[in-house]
């Protein structure tokens, strides 16, 4: 295979310890969800603090391919509108690209009557609860079908109609699919054993801004009274979390000394409490987060969760900076079945884990040396770049289009704080 087909890849040289200091970005998982949310008013939806990722600008395709106008009038900042939607079936090519796509049905179901998507895609780590979603409509008068690779959701006459919808799963984005289909429904639609997310919690409140009601925000039973229109909105994208603590571990484990900036600090207790018990220093001012180790690491264990328990998200972060511990570490992942695609890569650079179904055991410390190595998946791409941090040598990622799905500068980020990376 040549290097050019093998698409941008990033160079990086070991022994980096990172100073210095670091802004986050939006939310990933906020700013698509709220970007679905534009398909619900023939008004203009204005995002701020928007993110310079792959997922946006993947779904804003989508979203013209519907036949909506998206536009970046200035960095960070994007216009949406949806007045001339006049298509309700979601290109196949695109919904494969990212998995919040498919929060496309719950508003055109809602608003138009109609709408067909195929699965979604992102990243492979593991099945995805399409049911979630789908019984949400079920239950609320659509009727759902299948036709060949497509989903085919229907509900013509007088529209979806209120009413009380459990979830198996508190899925973040099957919840916010049925809550935002919910928030054109007649009647009173009760989400039972809905997730509570921060991003959950974010889009309740840019809804509630376009005219929505929604109540229970941040509980598991969420009440959303039926209105019969929405309006347009300006809302600024949560800081994202996930990169808050990505970088909060890449400190941690490198011994270095980080401020990060903007970091929401108040939905990060599960990943603070954690790396305080391995060592590190957590410092939480008003809007900054300093963390810091100037001694070993100590293995923890932990399972990944649904909020408020510890992120899934950064659960190979976590398990990149457990092979720098001293010990064994236990992790259990209770959020999606394959998200363990990150071992194998932390092999090859000399990582000592053994996975079994959705647990890993990590022993540590273990000298990791530089390897050829891919981005699998998003997470599973910070981990190896977090892996490459502490490495001898040089590290090779290949398949960094992962990467660049949900972080924004990377590369730029990391090296301001002091680490040769280079993408090539």
């Amino acid at each position: 295979m040549s290097n050019r087909s093998r698409g941008p890849r990033y160079f990086v040289e070991g022994g980096a310890v990172l100073n210095g200091a670091v802004r986050v970005s939006g939310a990933k998982n906020h700013v698509l969800a709220a970007m679905c949310a534009s398909l619900l008013t023939d008004e203009d939806l204005i995002l701020t603090n928007v993110p310079d990722i792959s997922d946006v600008d993947s779904l804003g395709e989508l979203l013209v391919s519907l036949g909506a106008t998206v536009e970046r009038p200035e960095a960070g900042k994007l216009r949406l509108n949806a007045r001339d939607v006049r298509v309700f079936e979601a290109p196949t090519d695109l919904i494969s690209e990212n998995r919040a796509s498919f929060q496309v049905m719950g508003p055109l179901v809602a608003r138009h009557g109609f709408a067909a998507s195929a699965p979604p895609g992102g990243d492979v780590i593991g099945q995805r609860p399409i049911d979630v979603h789908l019984s949400g409509f079920e239950a609320m008068g659509a009727t759902v079908s299948r036709d060949g690779e497509r989903y085919v959701a229907r509900a013509p006459g007088g529209g979806l109609v209120g009413t009380r919808v459990f979830m198996d799963y508190p899925s973040v984005s099957g919840t916010q699919n049925v809550m935002m289909a919910a928030t054109l429904a007649r009647g009173r639609t009760t989400i039972v054993n809905a997730a509570t997310e921060p991003e959950v919690q974010a889009l309740c409140l840019l809804l509630n801004a376009m005219g929505a009601r929604i109540s229970g925000i941040g509980s598991q039973l969420l009440d959303v009274e039926g209105v019969p229109s929405l309006h347009g909105a300006t809302a600024r994208i949560m800081p994202d979390r996930i990169e808050a603590g990505t970088f909060a571990i890449a400190a941690a484990m490198t011994g270095g000394d980080v401020r990060i900036h903007d970091a929401p600090l108040d939905v990060m207790d599960a990943l603070f409490t954690k790396l305080r018990a391995a060592g590190a220093r957590i410092e939480v001012g008003e809007g900054v987060l300093r963390v810091s180790c100037g001694g070993h690491l100590r293995a923890v264990s932990f399972q990944a969760l649904p909020y408020p328990g510890l992120a899934t998200d950064l659960h190979a972060p976590m398990a990149s900076l457990l092979t720098q511990a001293a010990g064994v570490s236990i992790i259990h992942e209770r959020v999606f079945d394959n998200r363990m695609l990150y071992v194998g890569e932390l092999r090859k650079m000399g990582a000592e884990i053994v996975s079994t179904g959705s647990s890993a055991i990590v022993s540590g410390p273990t000298v990791l040396h530089g390897a050829t190595v891919r981005a699998l998946d998003v997470r599973a791409g910070a981990a190896v770049m977090l892996a490459a941090l502490v490495a001898q040598g040089r590290t090779v990622i290949e398949e960094i289009g992962h990467l660049d799905r949900g972080y924004e500068q990377l590369d730029s980020k990391l090296r301001a704080l002091g680490v040769t990376v280079e993408r090539t």
